[in-house]
């Protein structure tokens, strides 16, 4: 059979390709999450609002915001890397499963996130988020955000050429 992946030769645990944060949009995500958060204390310490639940709903909105960029910043010191099983975390959680793919949705009117590409999986998955990164709800699992659109592309074609050849195969 012509491969043309040529994956006879290629290990299970060997990375096919590698999708990792985009340095200037991850700083610039940052910027942004951590100055919200930390207007709205300066708002809250400043000039407090007269009202003692507006003052507790702008310290929790600004806690909250904080905790989301905190997990942008440890989510997007990942990478995602794609092997001939599946598409893992650089932590080594598996995201989605080859042999579970259904469909890859990257089209420029497909429901993805930005700079990056939709797997419609054939059984439902835990919830998981990794803001900036990906995302897995039921039977979807995005890719994209802060991510470089080439990388994502790239592993995107790969995806759809090895969940093609699985079920061919099977």
């Amino acid at each position: 059979m012509n491969d043309p992946l040529n994956l006879e030769q290629v290990d299970a645990n060997e990375t096919l390709a590698v999708i990792q944060a985009s340095v200037a949009r991850r700083y610039f995500g940052l910027g942004v999450l951590y100055s919200f958060g930390a207007i709205l204390l300066y708002i809250a310490a400043a000039t407090p609002p007269s009202d003692v639940k507006w003052l507790a709903f702008l310290i929790l909105v600004a806690v909250g915001d904080l905790v989301v960029a905190e997990m942008f910043r440890r989510a997007t010191l990942c990478s995602i890397r794609l092997t001939k099983e599946g598409m893992y975390c650089s932590d080594g959680k598996l995201m989605v499963a080859i042999d579970n793919i259904k469909s890859v949705e990257r089209g420029v009117f497909a429901f993805k996130p930005s700079n990056g590409f939709m797997v419609s999986t054939k059984e439902r998955q835990s919830r998981v988020w990794a803001p900036g990164l990906w995302w897995r709800v039921g039977k979807r699992v995005g890719v994209g955000g802060v991510l470089h659109a080439s990388q994502t592309k790239n592993m995107a074609e790969m995806l759809v050429a090895l969940s093609t050849r699985h079920q061919t195969e099977n």
